[in-house]
């Protein structure tokens, strides 16, 4: 199993960008889709993006979309998500999951991850 851990989140200022990283570890990372997440307070948990497992194709929520950008380093097992023009509404504890369901694109829905990081905290402040 894949096993996710994410690093990087942080306080800035609206306009301004930070990078998030998802070190996975414990199983194989390039049979993985692996996907961004985010639950702000009183919030559901909503999707951010995901990069397939062969790092092909990337997909995005229509409000990060432009914005944000999803990679992967295989000879690290790493995921990063960086994050640009940053909002106050993109405050949300992020999290980084890993989709053992390659056959099919990566999922936009938490139901379709199998592993979870802990989470990191963003806040932008305006």
């Amino acid at each position: 199993q894949v096993q996710p851990v994410e690093s990087g989140g942080g306080l800035v200022q609206a306009g301004g960008s930070l990078r998030l990283s998802c070190a996975a570890s414990g199983g194989t990372f390039s049979s993985h889709h692996m996907g961004w997440f985010r639950q702000a307070p009183g919030k559901e948990r909503e999707f951010v993006g995901a990069i397939s497992w062969h790092g092909v194709t990337t997909y995005y929520a229509d409000s990060v979309k432009g914005r944000f950008t999803i990679s992967r380093d295989y000879a690290k097992n790493m995921v990063y998500l960086q994050m640009n023009s940053l909002k106050p509404e993109d405050t949300a504890v992020y999290y980084c999951a890993a989709d053992g369901h390659i056959s099919r694109p990566p999922g936009r829905v938490g139901a379709a991850y199998n592993y979870w990081g802990q989470g990191t905290q963003v806040t932008v402040s305006s």
